[in-house]
């Protein structure tokens, strides 16, 4: 698999990824009211007072449930028209339409937890807790976006041509490559919105009995997956580091000192255990894609790592450690 075509199904795995969250918080600004009308007053406290949390604004149900619907609409169509323009994706666009997509499911949850089983919408309860965590936990979605767009690939990092096994003494090393996998992607991405929904529901009072038990594996299994679902292998002077996830966080590094040899090898999911950070008889292996393998032996063990270019991360690796000796 080449480096473009990698980039072409990285950028198809974020485009489908855009989609699904639009068109799930769309889905979930509507529904929320809606399938609580039952249990609703005709028209709903949309405004509170700042000092004494009191409702003094409404709005029929009908325009509360498609208002913020409408501005989620509007605002993800400025993001893909300036995506149209650049041409590229925006890194700006993706880190807004997170933060606000959280912020406007939580707002509209808090509005809708605030008026369930009152007749009228003066009687509303205050929204100020709820409104200050889904503030919160917009600034933090979005910061965490931004730190993940981010992130650059270091100048020189993708050498042209294929690199001796002898460096001049004064010749700086610096490979990267990288792997991905659409499919834990997916699953990741599956996962986080069962929890997520599960989550506004419970905090909607949409659900008699809190969710729980079905939001918390959920959660947690969407993280794990979505931090073993890509890897970067660095090469520099200092070594070899392998990150993990989009933040590169965590790491695994090797000293040269630490190195012993290395080199490129085939290998399936059937031979290490399945997909994902796994151990067998091979030794360790981070298993992305079936096909070529960075494998490492350092400190008496065997670390391997799907990665594309491996034979020219291997070269340079055993450069690395025989001049590090």
């Amino acid at each position: 698999m080449t480096g473009n075509v990698a980039g072409k199904r990285g950028a198809g795995v974020a485009r489908w990824a855009a989609y699904g969250w639009v068109a799930g918080v769309l889905a979930l600004l509507l529904a929320l009211p809606l399938l609580t009308a039952g249990r609703l007053p005709d028209r709903v406290a949309t405004h509170w007072t700042g000092t004494s949390g009191r409702p003094d604004g409404s709005m029929p149900l009908w325009a509360a449930a498609v208002f913020p619907a409408l501005i989620w609409a509007v605002a993800s169509a400025v993001v893909a028209v300036a995506h149209g323009r650049a041409g590229s994706a925006t890194a700006w666009g993706g880190t807004v339409l997170l933060s606000m997509g959280v912020t406007l499911v939580g707002a509209q949850a808090a509005i809708v937890r605030a008026n369930l089983d009152h007749d009228r919408w003066q009687d509303a309860e205050s929204v100020t807790p709820w409104v200050v965590g889904t503030l919160a936990a917009g600034a933090a979605v979005g910061v965490a976006a931004a730190l993940v767009t981010r992130r650059r690939v270091p100048p020189g990092a993708r050498p042209s041509g294929t690199p001796p096994m002898e460096l001049p003494p004064d010749q700086r090393v610096v490979w990267l490559a990288s792997a991905s996998n659409p499919w834990l992607y997916t699953l990741a991405a599956v996962t986080g919105a069962t929890a997520l929904i599960a989550l506004v529901l419970t905090v909607g009072g949409v659900v008699e009995a809190p969710l729980w038990p079905l939001i918390v594996p959920f959660a947690l299994v969407s993280v794990l997956t979505f931090g073993c679902a890509s890897v970067q292998v660095l090469v520099t002077d200092q070594g070899l580091r392998v990150s993990f996830g989009p933040l590169g966080w965590p790491a695994r590094r090797w000293r040269p000192a630490d190195l012993e040899s290395a080199h490129a090898e085939h290998r399936t999911p059937a031979q290490v255990g399945g997909w994902g950070y796994r151990l067998s008889g091979l030794g360790t292996t981070v298993m992305l894609r079936a096909g070529e393998c960075l494998v490492i032996r350092a400190r008496g063990k065997d670390f391997a790592v799907s990665v594309d270019d491996a034979e020219r991360g291997a070269a340079l690796l055993n450069a690395v450690a025989v001049r590090g000796r």
